[in-house]
């Protein structure tokens, strides 16, 4: 069987691309409009042509010759813009202007007409209408689809966390399996051989949420291993914690050792945006402890200079590679039947 290549458009710091490389998969070409992140990605894959580019500004002509030596079109189109959590806080649904951007992974697939099609996104784009108009224009193309809504926990991801996956198939038929490992994987597994001395070799260690001395004190008293701030007598809350109705009840909340960890997410440096604590140290997870959660691998590169923010958003923006890596195994599963 001939080796795969693929095209990682919204490539973001690399963790499609690393679960396709560990399927053996060659990641060709990687698309990625934000130059620091461009950057992470290339520090990592050093074999893969980076296009830091607005994929809007890349042309048909353009991706007709990389389509020449591409395989399987990937990629997860951003999707911020209709995740549950702004599509509670938005007046209008859907009105997020990266949502058409799923427009644009389409018109590459279009003018490249790879073997394969792969996607990930956030279950909610199930209610989207251009997703399902994107499967219909695929299907007249030619393409077998299928897609799931999965637990990347199911794929060995240390991590609670619900994604929708997507194949597309043209000239063969698609029908995804359910993936499923023997054993979960949990918070202890992942970060626990972290140790004090992590920390002198490794900077990405180093890399933590810091807090005001009142704030640390109410860390301090959250009980370790899986404790949250509901735990505390209510003189110890928060003011914006003691309102009616309040949400988010895992702010300030420690992960359990033995469980998975919540959704990283964008904020996971940030204890006020979930339960992002460490299980037994009086600190949030830190930047190596986020990117082992994941599922990266432990000597993924990023960069210490670059804000915390930054960094917590390239981590919760990244596809787990395990989860890449089955699809791939899948694809080329495919391709011998």
């Amino acid at each position: 069987m001939k080796n795969l290549n693929a095209i990682d458009l919204f490539s973001g710091c690399g963790g499609l691309s690393v679960g396709l490389e560990e399927a053996g998969i060659n990641v060709l070409y990687a698309v990625e409009l934000e130059p620091r992140i461009a950057k992470s990605y290339k520090e990592n894959h050093k074999n893969t042509i980076m296009i830091n580019k607005n994929i809007r500004e890349i042309s048909d002509d353009r991706f007709k010759k990389i389509g020449k030596n591409i395989d399987i079109v990937a990629g997860c189109p951003p999707c911020q813009g209709f995740t549950k959590i702004n599509r509670n806080n938005a007046k209008s649904k859907f009105n997020d202007d990266r949502n058409t951007l799923i427009m644009d992974y389409f018109r590459a697939i279009k003018v490249i007409l790879p073997n394969f099609v792969l996607m990930e996104n956030v279950p909610e784009i199930v209610k989207f209408d251009k997703f399902h108009y994107v499967i219909k224009e695929l299907e007249k193309l030619g393409y077998s689809i299928d897609y799931q809504i999965i637990n990347v926990n199911n794929f060995g991801v240390p991590q609670n966390r619900r994604r929708l996956i997507l194949v597309g198939a043209k000239g063969k038929k698609v029908n995804l399996p359910t993936f499923k490992t023997a054993r979960k994987s949990t918070v202890r597994d992942a970060i626990g051989i972290l140790n004090e001395n992590t920390s002198d070799k490794d900077p990405l260690q180093n890399i933590y949420s810091h807090h005001t001395d009142r704030i640390l004190k109410i860390i301090k008293m959250i009980p370790k291993n899986g404790g949250s701030r509901m735990d505390l007598p209510q003189k110890y809350w928060l003011a914006c914690h003691k309102k009616a109705n309040v949400g988010f009840r895992d702010v300030y909340g420690r992960m359990s050792w033995d469980k998975p960890s919540p959704t990283i997410t964008g904020g996971c440096l940030s204890p006020s945006k979930g339960r992002f604590l460490h299980p037994t140290k009086n600190r949030s997870i830190s930047v190596r402890e986020a990117l082992l959660l994941q599922g990266f691998p432990k000597d993924y590169k990023l960069n210490p200079n670059y804000s915390k923010t930054l960094l917590a958003q390239m981590i919760g923006n990244a596809i787990p590679p395990q989860v890449a890596k089955a699809q791939g195994e899948y694809i080329k599963s495919i391709l011998k039947e």
